[in-house]
């Protein structure tokens, strides 16, 4: 299985969490950041359907694949 970590990081005159080098919006407290990492954690997750996605990696390239809907990660929030 797939883990994820969120990272809690000081990121643009506050704070922010950090997924696989990419960074979430800035948010003005630790708390903040770290609730928002928690709340996209747990979304990530949950079950689904099927669907197709595309996003972009830290490097700028854009991907599509058909994922799983039962094919989830484990995820964690830590600090740093």
């Amino acid at each position: 299985m797939v883990k994820v970590i969120y990272h809690i990081v000081e990121h643009d005159g506050g704070w922010a969490y950090r997924v696989a080098g990419a960074y979430s919006e800035t948010f003005p407290t630790h708390d903040a950041a770290r609730a928002a990492a928690k709340r996209a954690a747990g979304e990530q997750r949950i079950s689904g359907e099927e669907a197709a996605i595309s996003y972009e990696d830290v490097a700028g390239r854009w991907h599509e694949e058909l994922v799983q809907g039962s094919d989830r990660p484990d995820t964690d929030v830590r600090d740093g």
